[in-house]
């Protein structure tokens, strides 16, 4: 079966993200040191941070939804310290956004990604929150899911299966690239996609798996150690999907 379009995860495999959510954390909390610094004194950074995991524990529903999670956070840390409403929770969060979307691109990913997009229809399918459009890769992407928007994230077949109906593709026609064993490989794979883990790190899948909970007999059709590979693989293959497991050289 050929692959007519490649649905690729954000975080982690387009960029490292825990540089960029620790320097909006870092933003949000100069953001407050200037503009309410009674907040910013009672929220530091590892306080704000704790409250954010407290609120994402009392609000399973919300799991799919982080954008939603820090402002309800920012309400209640605002809240606690008398400032109940207003505009400042947007204008907090506006400053977190704007740097947890300073994303630093591994250096691989734009030129794969130009390279994909100039012979596939990419489409991204992300449980985070970044923004494309402010990080300046829109452009090369047909489609982008979010679970945020979507209302359900991965590894649920559902949002594997919205990202193919926008593409007009059947799920086998569909190649997803990501890194994590369980939310790319796992529910990509059970949705009915062909899958490429994304493997960084050289890290044994046996390994990864078990870190990760994923089922152990779950294998990705591909492995890559980043999108260049993807990308030379695709040249060399126009695109038909292999039988074996790792891709060869």
């Amino acid at each position: 079966m050929r692959i007519l379009a490649i649905s690729l995860d954000l975080d982690d495999t387009l960029w490292p993200v825990e540089p960029a959510i620790l320097a909006a954390e870092q933003a949000l909390d100069a953001w407050l040191r200037r503009h309410h610094a009674a907040v910013a004194a009672a929220w530091p950074v590892e306080a704000m941070r704790a409250l954010r995991e407290q609120v994402a524990s009392e609000r399973p529903d919300l799991a799919h939804d982080f954008t939603a999670q820090r402002l309800l956070t920012l309400e209640r840390a605002f809240a606690a310290c008398g400032l109940a409403g207003g505009a400042h929770v947007e204008q907090a969060f506006e400053a977190y956004y704007a740097a947890r979307n300073c994303v630093e691109c591994y250096a691989d990913a734009r030129p794969a990604l130009e390279a994909l997009a100039a012979r596939l229809p990419l489409v991204s399918i992300s449980n985070g929150n970044a923004d494309l459009g402010r990080i300046g890769l829109r452009g090369l992407f047909a489609h982008c899911v979010s679970a945020r928007e979507f209302g359900m994230a991965k590894p649920a077949a559902a949002i594997f299966h919205e990202a193919c109906a926008r593409l007009g593709l059947a799920p086998e026609n569909v190649l997803h690239v990501g890194d994590d064993p369980l939310l790319d490989v796992v529910g990509a794979q059970r949705a009915g996609l062909r899958t490429a883990w994304l493997n960084r790190h050289a890290a044994p899948w046996a390994e990864r798996v078990a870190a990760h909970a994923a089922p152990a007999e779950v294998a990705p059709d591909l492995e890559f150690a980043d999108l260049g590979e993807l990308a030379d693989w695709l040249a060399r293959h126009d695109a038909a999907p292999p039988a074996g497991r790792r891709a060869e050289p």
